[in-house]
């Protein structure tokens, strides 16, 4: 059984997914990539979680499953499975399972074969394939989500899998804990200190990318002009039209509300530094005061 990707999936269902989900696989594959001897792609499979209104289903959470490969496919350990449905129904009442989740480029038999495997829980549960490759062109995220239908395949009925639609779906919480996870550094620390030190780092490349990118568009332009290279009309249209929508730097309203701004900047540093001076002084008059009395002659201690 190949991978229908040609196919769309007919059901009508909505599909919102939750970044926690995302995390929790790619949590899941960093794991145990990280401890595996192999050379190969590590794959990793887990359930999903969700609540279903109508025909939207929220994906909001996941766990792992254990399995193990044998001759003719993967073995699910089953007792594992219902042990942590058991566990999570427990803690999250209004979750129930509502698909699968495995890591790779594609899916082909063995993803049938436990998706039958889920289906005794589920009699349609979703499957979502994470790839772990890195594609520095791709701009989505690598996910695809798929359902199950039943097509007439050689006169018998055989199920595959379907392309489903999705969504991502974020609450308040979610993009706290995302936006605290993005700020973490690989050294594991997410302190002010190593917080700033990234951020200015990221700044300087995306600054030092941009004057490289604006070198580039000069030096075209420049032999362009001279007649090294032939005029591109399309591409001087853009480049014209990006510095047309640039902010105009040598008007008199912009140079004064740039000084301003740049004096308001120096009284403030100005200030906190009176201010800082002012606490110096007050301290060494407090630890002057307590060490002389009014008379000038120096206090014993008791």
């Amino acid at each position: 059984m190949m991978e229908e990707s040609t196919r769309t999936s007919s059901s009508g269902l909505e599909f919102k997914l939750h970044p926690l989900v995302l995390i929790n696989i790619s949590d899941h594959h960093t794991r145990t990539k990280a401890n595996s001897t192999s050379l190969s792609d590590v794959k990793v499979m887990g359930c999903l979680l969700g609540t279903q209104n109508g025909r939207t289903i929220d994906i909001s959470n996941s766990f792992e499953m254990k399995f193990e490969h044998v001759s003719g496919g993967i073995l699910i350990d089953n007792a594992f499975l219902l042990k942590k449905q058991d566990q999570y129904k427990q803690v999250f009442s209004k979750l129930d399972l509502v698909g699968w989740y495995t890591t790779g480029e594609t899916i082909g038999d063995n993803e049938m074969i436990v998706n039958k495997k889920i289906m005794e829980m589920n009699e349609s549960p979703v499957l979502l394939l994470l790839n772990p490759r890195i594609d520095n062109l791709r701009k989505d995220l690598p996910v695809t989500l798929y359902e199950t239908e039943v097509h007439a395949s050689e006169g018998s009925p055989t199920q595959i899998f379907v392309r489903a639609s999705h969504s991502i779906e974020t609450s308040d919480a979610e993009r706290i804990g995302v936006d605290q996870v993005a700020k973490i550094l690989p050294s594991g620390k997410a302190t002010g200190s190593e917080q700033l030190t990234a951020h200015l780092v990221g700044m300087h490349t995306a600054i030092k990318m941009l004057s490289a990118r604006v070198k580039m568009i000069q030096q075209l332009v420049v032999k362009m002009k001279s007649g090294e290279l032939p005029c591109h009309h399309e591409l001087l249209r853009k480049i014209s039209s990006l510095v047309h929508s640039l902010p105009a730097m040598e008007t008199p309203d912009f140079n004064l509300d740039y000084l301003k701004d740049y004096n308001d900047t120096l009284l403030a540093v100005y200030l906190s530094s009176l201010t800082k001076g002012v606490n110096s002084a007050n301290e060494i008059v407090d630890k002057f005061s307590l060490a002389y009395d009014k008379s000038g002659r120096r206090r014993l201690a008791a």
